[in-house]
């Protein structure tokens, strides 16, 4: 009986780690290539046949998606990891620069999955609504915990978020965003009223009449 349940398991074992090799495969050859990049080199570098890839991803738009949905799924995963750390504005913080991380990787993709979510609204929801909760549970810890303004919302959040990353194009922009991202979260701190100084009025003196 146990031999039998084993010959059954390990198909489906088989299975599900060969899509995850095309998957992470497919996250690189895409990164680098763009939306052209061959499918039979994904195959190859996740030491699949092209056959094999195809059972799982008929076509080129449903590998697209999968990556993105994939990728969505691990950030919505770290939100859920950074809500126990000590500082909430460094759990943000930390969750936006792996975010830098998650849009370098779709430059390559950006036509197909510009295309996809034309195409079809709920990937767009899907991913809207994951990335909108996970950015949320991090504003809103950091505001309960009166380290940061409480009057942005994650949608204002990740509209800017993405604006810095899609207003570069050149090499190396990944740097300057992060550098951006720094100075904007630390903009949105909430500075304690005790290290406000406040410069004190001087009193004004009575106007001294002269003598005719």
């Amino acid at each position: 009986m146990d031999d039998h349940t084993d010959q059954i398991r390990k198909p489906r074992a088989d299975a599900v780690r060969n899509r995850e090799r095309v998957l992470e495969a497919a996250k690189a050859v895409f990164s680098a290539g763009g939306p052209e990049a061959s499918l039979e080199a994904i195959a190859k570098r996740a030491g699949v046949g092209i056959g094999t890839l195809y059972r799982h991803f008929p076509t080129r738009e449903d590998l697209f998606e999968a990556v993105y949905r994939r990728e969505v799924e691990q950030l919505s995963e770290l939100a859920e990891q950074l809500k126990n750390a000590k500082d909430p504005v460094d759990a943000l913080r930390r969750w936006l620069r792996s975010g830098v991380e998650f849009v370098a990787t779709k430059k390559g993709m950006v036509a197909a999955l510009a295309l996809a979510v034309q195409s079809g609204s709920e990937l767009h929801a899907f991913s809207f609504e994951r990335l909108t909760k996970a950015i949320g549970s991090l504003l809103d810890r950091a505001a309960a915990a009166g380290a940061m303004r409480a009057d942005i919302s994650p949608e204002d959040l990740l509209r800017a978020f993405f604006g810095m990353c899609y207003m570069h194009d050149q090499p190396g922009w990944q740097s300057s965003v992060l550098r951006m991202l720094d100075v904007f979260v630390d903009g949105l701190r909430v500075q304690p009223a005790a290290n406000v100084k406040t410069r004190a009025a001087k009193p004004v003196k009575p106007a001294v009449k002269r003598k005719r």
